[in-house]
């Protein structure tokens, strides 16, 4: 099992973002994706997401072009972008009881989802009263249910404090620890082991 990327190409209205661009993936890896804003981070997330399509290139799975089973390829990826979609009538638990149903995830798995990002406590609050760090807690819980091989975070980090952030370490760990795989959009050092970097903008 891979991820690939080869000889990538996006173009946004007429600015090419970035052009003949390579990544490559193993179970277990985490690619960071490091550059100034407008490099290109976040369409390389929606290339891979299959949510854009590239302008060249091609991205593989195990060798195979995801162009040929699209829906294939979104079952085996959890995408967490950098807004919450959190919907605030609902309550912290019924919103990740949606997301995991919508993403086939772990229905079993709902309580210890909210105890790895420590909101719990939070399972019967409407989202509407949720700070902006509870907020993001709520929308990466969604990992914790997911069966998916690949997450695609970008900015993860988005107003999580200190033991938020080590909350999201510790379960972005046990995912690649059971061969998962990680490409995540950030500005700050996540504290990954064995991690690769890839650089987008000039130069």
């Amino acid at each position: 099992m891979s991820f690939a990327g080869q000889g990538l190409s996006c173009v946004r209205g007429e600015r090419t973002v970035f052009d003949a661009l390579d990544f490559f993936i193993a179970p277990g890896e985490a690619l960071v994706l490091r550059g100034p804003n407008g490099a290109g981070k976040t369409s390389l997330l929606r290339l891979a997401s299959g949510l854009l399509q590239p302008a060249a290139g091609r991205l593989l799975w195990d060798g195979v072009d995801i162009a040929d089973d699209p829906d294939g390829h979104r079952r085996r990826l959890c995408f967490v972008g950098h807004q919450d979609a959190v919907k605030s009538a609902l309550t912290v638990a019924e919103n990740l009881a949606d997301w995991t149903r919508i993403l086939d995830g772990d229905p079993a798995g709902l309580g210890a989802a909210l105890a790895a990002f420590d909101i719990g406590g939070l399972a019967d609050t409407p989202a509407q009263y949720l700070s902006a760090g509870q907020r993001r807690r709520t929308a990466l819980a969604r990992l914790a249910t997911s069966r998916a091989r690949l997450w695609l975070l970008d900015e993860p980090t988005v107003s999580l404090d200190d033991a938020g952030v080590a909350c999201l370490q510790v379960v972005i760990a046990r995912h690649r620890a059971g061969g998962g795989m990680v490409m995540a959009a950030t500005h700050i050092d996540l504290g990954f082991e064995a991690v690769r970097e890839l650089r987008l903008g000039p130069g």
